[in-house]
């Protein structure tokens, strides 16, 4: 059985870039080059909440820019990771005051939410706006943990504690052509609280494990499952149907298998993924020859991964979809700025999700043939 561990890639990818560009590591957690053309550029920055001193972060599994409390065996106490995790702090709402005229005044409609321990400001709010503590938006998934013996995989907090995170592992891995391919997938379940009165709290299932800012965005946009909680009396309502249905996370997981798995049953002939990569990269008939001379290169790398794929995955339309993954990922031509390298024009597209579009076409694209 082989296994898909999109955090793991992450850490890998970025733990080479950090080395092949011999950075250090900034005391606001960002990296800047220390060598070469590179020299002073940051090419990243975990965003993780540094107020008490130390970075806002606990984790089972060391991430990549090595902050934050690892602690291999897990937690099981939802307390326990709050205070590991350094998000134990409450937060209130403080009306808006101003001077004027030598006179302070107080703002009927406008509140700041502060943080209970440092005092400081997160967002501004109105009256309608409802503060969520950690413990109201996390406690929930207690029974999962309770019942399937799932610990907590990661929590910490962002952006000055602006946004607040926690991640467990869903009890069931996805696996992609059971008996056959046998391609796992570990999903998570990350609940995610808010207090810059700009963004809603989420729920949200996702091969993803939040340790940064980076994947905390990659979270949110690989989700295959969410539910939104707005900053309302109200909006824990969805909070309460999110514990009514989190059962349908293992649905969801059965559902997304059955899509892969799928892909992975579906032969794909060479002439047929080379009309997958004429729909997602097409060539104009007035082209000019340097534009086809490209094409043609890319076509044919293309084909070179798939047919290497295949070894793995057969000649299917799984191999099709990791073989254009990779490409885009990897091997595709970057232009780097005149103060980047290659190496860091690619991490920065991947970072930034580039190329999201292109990869959700074609998984649109080839699970058309998977109904043909």
């Amino acid at each position: 059985m082989s296994s898909t561990d999109v955090n793991q890639r992450f850490h890998d990818e970025r733990t080479a870039l950090v080395q092949s560009t011999g950075a250090r590591r900034r005391s606001d957690g960002s990296y800047a080059a220390t060598v070469g053309y590179d020299r002073g550029e940051v090419i990243g920055r975990d965003g993780l909440d540094t107020s008490r001193g130390t970075a806002a972060l606990y984790t089972t599994t060391p991430a990549w820019h090595g902050l934050g409390t690892v602690i291999p065996g897990g937690i099981s106490d939802i307390g326990t990771v709050l205070r590991v995790a350094q998000i134990d702090f409450q937060v209130d709402k403080r009306p808006v005051q101003y001077v004027y005229g030598g006179e302070r005044r107080v703002m009927d409609d406008q509140f700041v939410t502060a943080r209970s321990d440092t005092g400081a400001a997160l967002g501004t709010v109105g009256n309608r706006y409802e503060v969520f503590q950690q413990r109201q938006i996390f406690e929930f998934l207690e029974d999962l943990a309770g019942q399937h013996g799932v610990l907590w995989e990661s929590a910490g907090a962002l952006r000055g504690g602006r946004r607040v995170f926690v991640t467990m592992q869903v009890p069931d891995s996805v696996i992609i052509d059971r008996g056959g391919l046998d391609d796992e997938i570990r999903l998570f379940i990350v609940a995610i609280n808010s207090h810059d009165g700009r963004s809603q709290a989420e729920v949200v299932v996702t091969p993803w494990r939040v340790v940064c800012a980076n994947t905390e965005r990659f979270a949110l946009a690989d989700a295959h499952s969410r539910w939104t909680i707005r900053h309302t009396s109200s909006g824990l309502e969805n909070l309460a149907e999110a514990r009514r249905t989190l059962g349908l996370t293992l649905k969801y997981a059965e559902a997304f298998e059955a899509e892969e798995t799928a892909l992975a049953r579906t032969d794909l002939a060479i002439g047929d993924f080379h009309k997958v990569i004429a729909d997602l990269w097409p060539l104009d008939d007035d082209a000019t020859d340097r534009t086809k001379a490209h094409h043609a290169r890319r076509t044919e790398r293309l084909d070179a991964m798939f047919r290497t794929e295949t070894e793995r995955a057969g000649r299917t339309a799984y191999a099709a979809e990791r073989a254009i993954t990779d490409y885009l990922d990897h091997v595709a031509p970057r232009r780097p700025g005149r103060s980047m390298t290659e190496e860091i024009a690619r991490a920065t597209a991947l970072l930034e999700g580039t190329d999201d579009e292109i990869k959700s076409k074609a998984h649109r694209r080839l699970l058309v043939l998977t109904r043909s």
